[in-house]
């Protein structure tokens, strides 16, 4: 099997047994990897909540809110499929972009010119000290996975663990398939 290197737009799937609580059953989306950290968002813990329901002067927008891990909590990110619209936002990989301009996202918004299909809003996110995340790489925390746009903008969150897993093949397929411990299945 050949091991993939950690990078920025690749997934980190909770290996199965993971007893944290913020990242069970989680997929994170890598967002920055460098000798400094890691960032990413986790995208499958939907908080039952829309963002112009968190945000006073938020246009009104029918998307829900996500939580993107356990650092600052007190922060708003948002992740999403129109890069070209809106300025100083990141690309993360093909057809995924990071942040950008919040006055001019609230004015597409506004404006219909994004609609909630093309965006997710996060409270916090996964933060990795420098080494860490490759720490916990070798101690087998972390499955890796390619991204594609679909596991964030088309998937179901609370299958998209599952799914992905699934999407990796071979023995991971047979992961996927392993009832959550906690449900004693």
């Amino acid at each position: 099997m050949v091991r993939q290197e950690v990078s920025s737009g690749k997934v980190l799937l909770a290996e199965p047994f993971m007893l944290d609580p913020n990242f069970k059953r989680s997929a994170v989306l890598l967002c920055e990897h460098s000798e400094e950290g890691s960032v990413g968002f986790i995208m499958n813990k939907p908080l039952n909540m829309r963002i112009d329901e968190l945000i006073d002067g938020f246009p009104e927008f029918d998307s829900e809110v996500f939580f993107g891990g356990p650092v600052q909590t007190d922060t708003i990110h948002y992740i999403h499929n129109v890069g070209g619209l809106v300025e100083e936002s990141v690309k993360v990989t093909d057809g995924v972009y990071w942040g950008g301009d919040f006055e001019k996202l609230k004015f597409l918004i506004s404006s219909n010119l994004i609609l909630p299909q093309n965006i997710r809003f996060f409270v916090g996110y996964s933060g990795w000290t420098e080494g860490q995340l490759n720490d916990e790489m070798v101690y087998g925390s972390w499955v890796l996975a390619d991204m594609d746009a679909n596991y964030l903008f088309k998937s179901e969150p609370n299958q998209l663990w599952t799914q992905v897993m699934y999407n990796k093949g071979d023995a991971y397929t047979v992961i996927a398939q392993m009832p959550d411990a906690s449900n004693w299945n």
